[in-house]
C-alpha cells in the first residue's frame, strides 16, 4: 500500500492542514490531488478534490453521512497534541468514546484520533 486517500473539497487545503498537523513533506501537488509522505518512509496520505463531498457526521444517526475511515494517530501528550491540532485548524468532537482517545475533526469534517498507547 502506498497511501490512503481522503476526499475533500479543496485537495490542497486539507493537505495542507495535514502537513502542518503531522510535519510530513508534500510529495505530489497538483490540480485536484496532493500526497504527503512520513520523513521515515512508508505509506503516504493523499487527498482528492470531490466535487460533491459532503461533510461526514461524528457521531452518526440514521440519514447522516457516515465517516468512512477515519485516521488513528499515537501522540506522546494528548493535550499537547490536542493543542497543536486545534491550532492547525482542527475540531475538539463533542463526543469522547474513551479516556485515553481524543477525537477531533479536520476542516472539512473527517474525524480523526489522537492517542496514547496505554
Amino acid at each position: 500500500m502506498t497511501a490512503t486517500v481522503l476526499d475533500a473539497p479543496d485537495a490542497q487545503a486539507l493537505a495542507r492542514f495535514y502537513r502542518d498537523l503531522l510535519g510530513w513533506t508534500l510529495d505530489a501537488d497538483e490540480p485536484g490531488w496532493a500526497t504527503l509522505r512520513p520523513p521515515d518512509g512508508g505509506a503516504g496520505l493523499s487527498f482528492q478534490t470531490e466535487t460533491r463531498y459532503r461533510r461526514p457526521t461524528w457521531p452518526a444517526a440514521d440519514g447522516d453521512q457516515r465517516m468512512m475511515a477515519h485516521l488513528d494517530i499515537e501522540v506522546d501528550d494528548l493535550e499537547t497534541a490536542g493543542a497543536h491540532a486545534v491550532a492547525t485548524g482542527a475540531t475538539l468532537a463533542e463526543h469522547q468514546p474513551q479516556e485515553n482517545v481524543r477525537v477531533y475533526l479536520d476542516p472539512v469534517g473527517h474525524p480523526f484520533c489522537l492517542y496514547v498507547d496505554a
